[in-house]
This record gives C-alpha cells, sequence and structure tokens, in this order.
C-alpha cells in the first residue's frame, strides 16, 4: 500500500444512496469528518450494482429517486441471501403518515428525515453501526 493512499480495511464502510448531489454531498461531508470508508450511489441501480461490488456495513437509502425508488431496492436485497443482513436506513424527505412503517415494512432498520438534523447525524449512525 502506498504511504498517500488511505487504508480503508478496518474502516466501517457506508454507502450514501441519493440521487440529489447536494444531499449526497452533505451526507459525505458530515459522516467525512469521522473513521468511514464513504462510497456513493445516484439511483437505485447504482446503488444495486455498489452494494454488491462493495458489500457495505451501512445503507443510507434514500426512496424517492429515478430507474428504482428505495423501497424496491431495499426489498431486492433483503431477498439476496449474501445481502439481507446489510443495515439499510431510509434517508428521505417523505414524513407523511405511514411513510417510516412503510420502509420498515420493506426491511429499512431505521427512518431518518430530511433535511437532516447535521448535530445529531453523526450520533444516529454510529448507533446504527454498533
Amino acid at each position: 500500500m502506498q504511504a498517500d493512499q488511505p487504508d480503508n480495511r478496518n474502516k466501517k464502510k457506508i454507502l450514501v444512496v441519493d440521487d440529489n448531489q447536494d444531499s449526497r454531498e452533505l451526507v459525505m461531508k458530515i459522516l467525512g469528518k469521522q473513521n468511514y470508508h464513504l462510497l456513493e450511489a445516484y439511483d437505485g441501480e447504482d446503488a444495486l450494482n455498489k452494494i454488491m461490488a462493495e458489500k457495505p456495513d451501512l445503507v443510507l437509502m434514500d426512496i424517492s429517486m429515478p430507474k428504482i425508488d428505495g423501497y424496491e431496492v431495499t426489498r431486492r436485497l433483503k431477498n439476496m441471501e449474501d445481502y439481507k443482513d446489510i443495515t439499510v436506513i431510509a434517508l428521505t424527505a417523505h414524513a407523511m403518515k405511514g411513510d417510516c412503517e412503510k420502509a420498515l415494512g420493506v426491511g429499512c432498520k431505521g427512518y431518518i428525515t430530511k433535511p437532516i438534523n447535521i448535530r445529531e447525524f453523526s450520533e444516529q449512525i454510529k448507533r446504527y453501526l454498533q
């Protein structure tokens, strides 16, 4: 390993899935201050490909995305033997009655609404990784 490349072997791997670049960048910036190996995906199809290639410890899943929405991506993961144990957290602007239950119903382990609370976000993520 070269000295200028970070050693990601022992870091928790988090995939941030969001079609909105500003939202993705904010999450990456907040979590970048922690000791995580961060990955990004811009839609559901990209998310599935990255999950299969990288097998992250945690997926922060936007719900409303083009191609395949976050509900369907999560549903597919939970039906695949090699990926069903990956923790998926819905990270979404969907905050209407029943939205949290729907996310949990497809297999999400948690639900964080956007806009995120910048002060609490890192601690929330830390708890999901334990």
